[in-house]
């Protein structure tokens, strides 16, 4: 089982998308039982005591533009913002951030990287140090869905998926 945290600021745009989206791609290849995948933020903005805020509704949109959310195991209509933990290092293979902030603010919350899990996704895509466009100052999904997709394509390829 192959176990994968995405990670952004606040759990409501580009990592449930990388979640989600990636549930898509191994659904339709048939290969979702190898995996186990999740989202999380690195703060509480989006987290009101114990219930985070649900995916933001653009984003939430941008992936039903795709087909994604149609299936059980792509529906994200209860998915919920959570903020990454210490222990969440030692549950998960690979954790990958949106952004460079993403990177030092988990690093804050699991300590250090003695692994090597923790990457920016799309350096999967060979676009080593960069960012996957935030919606959220952007406004566009759709950038942003495109450049979530071309960094998991590059993921599941270099998994040999």
């Amino acid at each position: 089982m192959i176990k994968i945290l995405f990670i952004c600021h606040g759990n409501i745009c580009r990592s449930p998308m990388s979640e989600f989206v990636l549930k898509d791609m191994v659904e339709k290849r048939g290969i979702k039982d190898q995996f186990y995948i999740a989202s999380a933020a690195t703060s509480r903005e989006e987290i009101w005591g114990d219930v985070g805020n649900p995916v933001y509704p653009p984003a939430k949109a941008e992936l039903k533009k795709h087909g994604i959310g149609a299936t059980p195991y792509t529906d994200f209509s209860g998915k919920r913002a959570v903020q990454v933990t210490k222990a969440d290092y030692d549950k998960y293979d690979y954790i990958l951030c949106a952004d460079s902030a993403n990177i030092r603010n988990t690093l804050r919350i699991v300590g250090a990287d003695p692994e090597g899990k923790i990457k920016l996704l799309l350096e999967y895509a060979g676009r080593p140090g960069e960012s996957i466009a935030d919606p959220w100052y952007t406004g566009n999904f759709e950038i942003t869905y495109k450049d979530i997709e071309e960094g998991l394509e590059g993921f599941l390829k270099y998994l040999g998926k």
